[in-house]
């Protein structure tokens, strides 16, 4: 039974719904495979420039589906693969926003992690309680929230398992902005326009060289930058966007 909704609710932004409302939106592996499957088809469609995930009103999603775990083996956790699922979403090229109302807690804070921008709603709630059923974050939470948070605050959410409210989130740089619940999903799909409107080309490259140079040594990093640009100066679209600007119009991207 499909467990997601595909939308389109705006040109050139295609949006990707969790719908698993009697497990609280738990991301199970077939559910996991599905989500990653749906992510790729925008990503690979031509018509789409932005891509956003959204849950249901009260769970963007609940973790894991501990019922898979329960009596699983180390072994069992390998053959899982469920590194592999996480990679490929880390992977896309488009840009994503991440729409959160409700609980985001364990693989659903990981989840949203993984989006360029997050919107929250003003009820949201972060958490990666893993450690209080003997477990631990396993989809980058330790180290995505490490390079967020820097290592005490971190560690103080890893250790404890205690909850993030949607302020503290925006306070704290782990989300983009905070709106009242019942316009999250409408925010968040006017953020993806306004990406969606850039040069592809360049988001692209700002994105890869956001991800990479993170962490890289910082000469390193900013050689990464400098060919960046100097890449997009073979391009179409910076060209249309120069002679936009000159012409005191607004520029049409092509991502060529």
């Amino acid at each position: 039974m499909a467990e997601l909704l595909i939308e389109r609710p705006a040109p050139d932004v295609g949006l990707v719904r969790i719908d698993r409302p009697e497990k609280r939106n738990a991301l199970s592996i077939p559910l996991r495979k599905e989500l990653v499957a749906a992510l790729q088809a925008l990503d690979q469609d031509p018509s789409v420039r932005a891509i956003v995930l959204a849950g249901s009103a009260k769970v963007f999603a609940a973790g894991a589906d501990l019922a898979e775990i329960a009596e699983a083996t180390a072994i069992d956790m390998v053959l899982r693969a469920a590194n592999r699922l996480w990679a490929a979403i880390a992977r896309l090229d488009k840009p994503m926003v991440a729409a959160v109302r409700g609980l985001a807690f364990g693989g659903g804070f990981e989840l949203a992690l993984h989006a360029d921008l997050i919107v929250a709603g003003q009820g949201t709630r972060f958490g990666l309680p893993e450690i209080k059923v003997g477990l631990m974050p396993g989809a980058g939470g330790t180290q995505r929230l490490l390079r967020l948070l820097g290592r005490q605050r971190t560690l103080m959410l890893l250790l404890t398992g205690d909850v993030l409210s949607a302020a503290d989130a925006l306070a704290a740089g782990v989300v983009n902005a905070v709106v009242p619940d019942d316009e999250v999903d409408a925010a968040a799909i006017a953020l993806a326009r306004r990406v969606a409107a850039m040069p592809p080309l360049a988001v692209r490259q700002i994105r890869e060289v956001v991800a990479a140079g993170a962490d890289c040594p910082l000469d390193a990093a900013l050689m990464l930058e400098t060919k960046a640009l100097q890449l997009l100066c073979a391009s179409e679209d910076k060209r249309e966007g120069i002679r936009a600007f000159f012409e005191k119009r607004a520029p049409v991207f092509h991502g060529r």
